[in-house]
């Protein structure tokens, strides 16, 4: 039998696999991207988001979630929950009305599509004839009634979508009851708005675009009262009891209409111009809310003066005299009041206000004196600055977590302690087995730490570096402070703010240590700030230092960016991470690497020029490397500088087409004798290489020129406790890798605690290799004597890892982009590599180890790389083999920017952009998995509540 086995095929090996990994795309953090829609159901006390591909999300209580799309990708216009069920409708930009079902299976509630429909008008018809435009469910929920843009109203039967023809209310059986006159001068078209009446669900209310508004009589067909409004219609609503409706209009007025009894031609009982008598923008979406003490809410969208503040984005709350336009950074797409619902309660007392703009969600508190914003647990606007870099810490000690915690706390005084009102459903997932955290570094110069345990990413903590810095903004500056007599009475809400000071300020590495509360941030302009936790705010001097990475050579002169200013003196920061040190890179270039060793108390960083370690205990550089090439031009042009020169671009391009000719010249006069090329401390050989004799099933790679731009670009830094010098002894080390394929490893002295004041740390260069193929050096690591990867710094003394076996000998790891390779220390001598490019064709873009346990027993567990690669696969490499174990599509090649923000955590997951504002999260681990797991029951209908369809929305999408 085992002659049939394939070379290497373990069925051992293959069960264990089949316990430790699993692919899983889990669940999405953070803000829909392109929202178009949005709906709200206060029988479930679900929220439902449409997005313009098609994707329709489900939120309740923290926890509760459920995704759904259309497999149309088509622009969802409009959400409708059926009254008192689990199910819901949405129109798309197609015309297509799709019904959505929660409905359980093993455990938990699914969403998902039941039926679709498309409404047909007669054959010969244009296509206005069925185009709708207005959709309501009608508290029978059998019937939809679907207003259309020729006027006419069709009835369609649920679940079954089928059209009952002889219930359709024709705009000539609406003109039978209109006076001639009005007649001739306003035709019924566009149905704008469809309202069933709060206490007789026999009737409905018409809007028509044009102005024209008639309550229909659905049993008798016909007319009972026709409203005659001067100006175009936007939307309509019924006040609790139904003796009155609301029209809004688009000259951004409204108008309040009696509903008699009797069949008197009904007058408007008040017109009102809110912000009048200028020309206003129009009121797009209105709500009148009944309260106990007699005054009622008016909350209306937009009618904003068209001259001054026509650009602006907002929603007004008129009570009594209080009056507030809040004023939104991005447009608002719809909004709906989360009110009482039931039947036998008197008035509305409205408690929250719920508004979907286009870049975040904003929840404002009704019910507390100064309406303040709620803190929302979930749909955070990731991007309310460019996200700019990422990281992740995983398993975070409880006392880290609580400060971090309580510094958040601090800066969320303004926010209401409103429990979050909308919470329907029931979280029945797991609780998180451990505290993980994501932080993001933004493009305005902050980092914001978010609760990465559990299926909501929740903000904790947001940390500036602004202040460090002299900038044109103050950051003391309120933009929220407004005169008393100011009109119209805006207020600034939201987050969203996608404009910076200055973008040199954009954070590019972070690095957390979460046993000491060290925190190292680095950004555009060669700023590496070191940070301690303090729990209490503080005012301090920042100390400064320079490290010089060009040492002074001559020729080089750096074309980009200054450096930022940063301030004199003390300065005050507000509890939570705090700067003690700055250091300033010269050239002040992009920093590309970031590594920091708590224990040690260093920091190392690189840039394009090169790498420097600072000792931040002694606040002292301890030295610098340039790894400029001189052909490094390009290293001194920086990301903001736009001196590119036309001419040197075609000059390199000419200078590579040379060098493939003379190449394939070569190869064709080739002897195909292989020659042995010793890469370690040796010299780069082109020939040799381009006489190798490669496998049948390995790609031909070119070997990359030491002219080429970049070499000297610092791709990663690592700190070691290993065997550099000889085998008996072990020495702090730093190890660093460019993208020319050179790595260079340091010994270090660090003196012992009671003389770290005292003594200076020693730095000395002990090795440099320089790898053949010369591709760019993404990732160093040192296996010890068990093959096992060292652990990181204060991890065993937190008796959270075992001492790493320092009898055996050690292994160095080198990842490049092309290969893996595996060298003995401290000889530097080449034991095994996987050559991933030529036998895959693909390239390593990222690269981490993972602990992967086992779903069946506790007991076994193993530590594998993690490798995302240029074409978006991820491949799981076993230590220290290099043996493939599974390869997973995740993300699509052409997705160059998700596959660069991707980011592996500790055990087996990860996160990645899928759009400006969401991350993606995926599972590797069959053990660790974070995924949406809820129940959303049927409450008990204790009546037919017409209230219900109160929260439709027609118009806000389409409009827009």
């Amino acid at each position: 039998m085992r002659r049939f086995l394939r070379p290497g095929h373990d069925p051992v090996r293959e069960r264990l696999k089949r316990d430790l990994f699993q692919f899983n795309k889990t669940v999405e953090h953070g803000f829909p991207h392109q929202p178009s829609a949005l709906g709200y159901s206060p029988f479930l006390r679900l929220m439902a988001i449409g997005t313009r591909s098609g994707a329709i999300k489900l939120y309740g209580a923290p926890g509760v979630e459920f995704m759904g799309l259309h497999e149309e990708n088509n622009t969802v216009m409009q959400i409708h929950f059926i009254p008192d069920q689990c199910q819901l409708v949405t129109l798309l930009d197609d015309n297509s009305l799709h019904l959505w079902s929660l409905k359980q299976h093993s455990g938990a509630s699914e969403l998902r599509e039941e039926h679709r429909f498309t409404l047909k008008g007669p054959p010969g018809s244009p296509p206005s004839a069925t185009q709708i435009t207005a959709v309501l469910p009608h508290s029978s929920r059998e019937v939809l009634y679907l207003g259309t843009e020729s006027g006419n109203i069709f009835v369609v039967e649920l679940p079954s979508f089928r059209v009952l023809e002889d219930r359709t209310i024709t705009s000539e059986a609406v003109l039978q009851r209109v006076p001639e006159d009005y007649c001739n001068r306003r035709s019924c078209e566009l149905v704008e708005a469809l309202r069933e009446h709060p206490k007789n669900p026999d009737q409905i209310l018409i809007g028509y675009s044009r102005g024209l508004i008639v309550l229909w009589d659905l049993q008798n067909n016909k007319v009972t009262h026709h409203f005659l409004g001067s100006q175009q219609l936007e939307n309509l609503y019924w006040q609790r009891d139904g003796s009155k409706f609301i029209s809004c209009h688009y000259d951004g007025s409204y108008t309040q209409w009696p509903v008699s009894s009797d069949n008197r031609q009904p007058e408007p009982l008040e017109n009102l111009v809110p912000y009048g008598p200028f020309p206003c923008k129009a009121i797009s979406k209105i709500y009148w809310q009944t309260t106990k003490n007699g005054l009622p809410y008016i909350i209306f969208q937009g009618g904003m003066p068209r001259a001054s503040y026509g650009d602006r984005h907002s929603i007004s709350v008129v009570h009594g005299s209080q009056q507030t336009a809040f004023d939104f950074t991005s447009r608002v797409i719809d909004f709906f009041i989360i009110f009482s619902s039931e039947p036998t309660a008197e008035f509305d007392d409205p408690s929250a206000m719920v508004v979907l703009a286009e870049e975040e969600l904003v929840v404002i508190d009704l019910k507390t004196a100064g309406w303040p914003a709620v803190h929302p647990p979930y749909l955070a606007s990731l991007h309310c600055s460019a996200i700019t870099c990422s990281h992740h810490v995983s398993n975070i000690p409880l006392k880290l977590w609580e400060r971090i915690i309580s510094a958040g706390s601090k800066q969320n005084i303004h926010y209401s302690n409103m429990p979050w009102p909308i919470d329907g459903g029931t979280n029945v997932a797991p609780d998180p087995p451990q505290r993980d955290l994501l932080l993001t570094g933004h493009e305005d110069g902050t980092v914001r730490f978010w609760d990465a345990s559990g299926v909501c990413l929740h903000l904790l903590y947001k940390l500036s570096t602004v202040r460090v810095f002299l900038t044109d903004a103050d950051p003391n500056d309120n933009m929220n402070t407004l005169g008393e007599d100011e009109w119209p009475p805006l207020r600034k809400v939201g987050t969203f703010d996608p404009y910076s000071d200055d973008p040199r300020l954009g954070i590019q590495k972070i690095y957390l240590c979460k046993y000491s509360g060290y925190l190292a941030v680095a950004g555009t302009a060669g700023q590496v700030l070191v940070m301690e936790l303090n729990d209490e705010d503080a005012e301090h001097v920042v100390d400064h230092a320079e490290a010089d990475l060009l040492q002074d050579q001559e020729g080089y002169r750096w074309k980009g960016h200054e450096k930022l200013k940063t301030r004199d003196g003390p300065v005050r920061f507000e509890a939570g991470f705090q700067p003690f040190v700055l250091v300033q890179c010269q050239p002040p270039a992009v920093v590309t690497s970031l590594a920091l060793h708590s224990e040690w108390k260093l920091v190392a960083f690189g840039t394009s020029h090169g790498f420097g370690l600072f000792d931040h205990q002694q606040k002292r550089l301890v030295f610098v490397k340039c790894t400029l090439h001189p052909s490094d031009q390009l290293a001194l042009e920086g990301p903001l500088s736009r001196v590119k020169s036309l001419k040197k671009s075609l000059r390199q391009s000419f200078r590579r087409i040379r060098r493939s000719r003379v190449s394939s010249r070569k190869r064709r006069g080739g002897s195909g004798n292989a020659s042995e090329v010793q890469e370690a401390n040796a010299k780069f050989d082109q020939d040799a290489l381009q006489e190798m004799e490669l496998a049948p099933v390995q790609r031909k790679i070119e070997a990359r020129s030491a002219e080429d731009s970049f070499t000297g670009f610092v791709r990663t830094l690592y700190f070691a406790d290993t065997f550099l010098r000889d085998s008996s002894r072990h020495c702090p080390s730093l190890w660093a890798g460019t993208n020319g394929g050179t790595v260079y490893a340091f010994c270090l002295r660090v003196p012992p605690a009671e003389r770290r004041m005292d003594e200076p740390v020693r730095a000395e260069q002990a090795k440099e290799i320089q790898l053949m193929h010369r591709a760019p050096v993404v990732g160093i690591l040192v296996l010890d004597g068990r093959s096992t990867p060292l652990p990181e710094p204060l991890e065993v003394a937190h008796d959270l890892s075992k001492s790493p076996d320092m009898q055996g000998s050690h292994q160095l790891l080198v990842v490049s982009e092309e290969q893996f390779k595996v060298f003995t220390l401290p000889k530097v001598s080449s034991k095994l590599k996987l050559k991933l490019t030529a036998l895959e064709g693909c390239r390593v873009r990222k690269v981490t180890v993972a602990n992967f346990g086992s779903c069946k027993t506790d007991d076994y567990s193993e530590n594998d790389l993690a490798v995302l690669t240029n074409l978006g696969d991820i491949q799981i490499i076993s230590l220290p083999f290099l043996k493939l174990q599974i390869r997973y599509p995740c993300i699509r090649k052409e997705d160059v920017s998700g596959i660069a923000s991707c980011v592996f955590t500790k055990y087996g997951q990860g996160f990645y952009l899928i759009s400006p504002s969401e991350f993606e999260r995926f599972s590797l681990s069959t053990k660790w998995l974070v995924e949406p797991r809820c129940i959303v029951d049927m409450p008990e209908v204790t009546s037919n509540n017409h209230m219900h369809n109160k929260s439709g929305i027609e118009n806000a999408a389409r409009k827009s």
